[in-house]
């Protein structure tokens, strides 16, 4: 299994109505040391169906910039959509929705 395999197995793991960071997805993926390697995974998701690349966010809750998921406040929408709350900064509140 590739090294991209491992991060889109892992992501799959995350269920509705929950988050991860790129480092927890990298510790699921069998290493820590690829959270950058998580971002570019997810960039190029080949089955955005089926690997819920949304419910991965930074280690402070944050979603990504605009270009992502199709555009501004997208990943922020689907989030609120699998039932996930954020603050008033829009940041995931992470006690509550981080796996």
């Amino acid at each position: 299994m590739t090294t991209y395999e491992k991060i889109y197995e892992a992501v799959k793991l995350i269920p509705k109505g929950k988050v991860a960071t790129y480092g927890q997805v990298a510790a699921m993926a069998g290493n820590r040391g690829w959270a950058r390697v998580v971002g570019n995974a997810l960039h190029n998701n080949p089955d955005p169906y089926s690997i819920p690349c949304y419910r991965v966010v930074n280690h402070r809750g944050e979603v990504s910039k605009a270009f992502a998921f199709g555009g501004g406040n997208r990943q922020y929408d689907m989030l609120k959509a699998d039932g996930v709350e954020f603050d008033n900064n829009k940041r995931v509140i992470m006690q509550k929705y981080c796996i």
